[in-house]
C-alpha cells in the first residue's frame, strides 16, 4: 500500500503536466477548430528560456520565470500571427501543416543555439520533499499538482463568472455569431493563443528540472497531452484534465509494475483501446452526421 500511495502522487505530479499542456490543446481547438501540434514546443521554448535567464545569465529565479512567462506570451502572440492568422479562411489542414512546420523550424532553431544535450534547471524549492506518513511528497511534483489545481479553480472562475471569459466561450462555440453580436473575435482569438502558450510554457518549466531541457521534451510532452485530450473527449475542458492526469497514473504504475523501458507504450496502448471501444472519449458525445 506504501508502494501504491507514492507511485499514486508521483502519477498525479506527472499527469498534471499533461492536463495542463492538454488544455492547450483543448482551448485553441475550440477557438479555432484546428489542432495545434506545436503546442509542445511552448513547453519547450519556456524551458529553454528559463536556462537562458536563471543558468546562462544567472538572473533570480523568479524574475527568470516572470520573465519566461511574458516571452511565452509574446510567443503566443507571434506564433497566432505567423502560423494562423494568415490561414484563417484555409481548410483546417493547410493550419494543421503550418503547425508542423512551426514545430520543426522551433525545435531545429533550439538545436543550432544548444546542441542535442540535454540543459540542467535547478527545482523552484532547495529542500527535496519531505514525508507524510509512508509517502515521500518531492517538493516539485508537490509544486505541480497544486499550481496545476490552483489554474483549473482559475479557469472555472474566468469562463464562467468574468465577461471575457463568456466572450471567449463564445467566440469557440460561434465565431460568426460572435462577430454579429459585436465580439473581437480575432482579438479572442489571439488571446486563447496568448494563454495557450503560457499554460505550455508553465508546464514546461516545472516539469524542467524532472526531466531536463531538451529539444525532444516537447513532442515526448505533446503525444502524451495529445492523446490525454482524446481520451477525455476531445474538445472538453474536464475531459482534457482528467486524460491527463489518468495517462500520468497509468504510466507511472505501468513503469514499477511491468516495464520501465516501454513506459511511454502504455499512454498509446489505452489511447488505442479507447480509439477501438469508446471513440468519443470519456466526456465526449457520438456525433451523427447525415449522408
Amino acid at each position: 500500500m506504501d508502494l501504491v500511495l507514492q507511485l499514486l502522487f508521483t502519477g498525479i505530479g506527472i499527469g498534471s503536466v499533461y492536463a495542463l499542456v492538454a488544455l492547450g490543446f483543448v482551448l485553441i481547438f475550440r477557438a479555432t477548430n484546428v489542432v495545434n501540434f506545436a503546442q509542445g514546443e511552448f513547453s519547450m521554448v519556456a524551458a529553454f528560456l528559463m536556462v537562458i535567464f536563471a543558468v546562462d545569465l544567472e538572473w533570480p529565479y523568479w524574475l527568470s520565470f516572470l520573465l519566461a512567462l511574458a516571452g511565452m506570451a509574446l510567443y503566443g502572440v507571434i506564433f497566432n500571427l505567423g502560423v494562423y492568422y494568415p490561414l484563417r479562411h484555409r481548410t483546417y489542414l493547410p493550419v494543421i501543416i503550418s503547425t508542423i512546420g512551426a514545430s520543426i523550424l522551433v525545435a531545429n532553431t533550439m538545436l543550432a543555439l544548444y546542441g542535442p544535450q540535454p540543459q540542467v534547471l535547478s527545482p523552484v524549492f532547495e529542500t527535496p520533499g519531505f514525508n507524510v506518513g509512508p509517502v515521500y511528497l518531492d517538493s516539485q511534483y508537490l509544486l505541480i499538482i497544486v499550481v496545476t489545481m490552483v489554474l483549473v479553480a482559475f479557469q472555472y472562475w474566468f469562463f464562467e463568472h468574468t465577461l471575457l471569459g463568456k466572450k471567449l466561450q463564445a467566440t469557440s462555440q460561434d465565431k460568426e455569431m460572435a462577430s454579429l453580436l459585436g465580439i473581437p473575435v480575432a482579438t479572442m482569438i489571439m488571446i486563447t493563443f496568448v494563454y495557450s502558450a503560457v499554460l505550455g510554457g508553465l508546464a514546461g518549466i516545472l516539469v524542467a528540472p524532472i526531466l531536463f531541457v531538451s529539444i525532444q521534451m516537447g513532442g515526448t510532452i505533446a503525444l502524451k497531452a495529445f492523446a490525454a485530450t482524446i481520451i477525455g473527449g476531445f474538445g472538453d475542458v474536464a475531459g482534457a484534465i482528467i486524460g491527463g492526469l489518468a495517462l500520468g497514473v497509468i504510466e507511472t504504475f505501468g513503469a514499477a509494475y511491468i516495464s520501465v523501458p516501454y513506459k511511454d507504450g502504455f499512454a498509446f496502448l489505452v489511447l488505442v483501446l479507447f480509439l477501438v471501444f469508446r471513440p468519443q472519449g470519456l466526456f465526449g458525445e457520438r456525433v451523427a452526421e447525415k449522408a
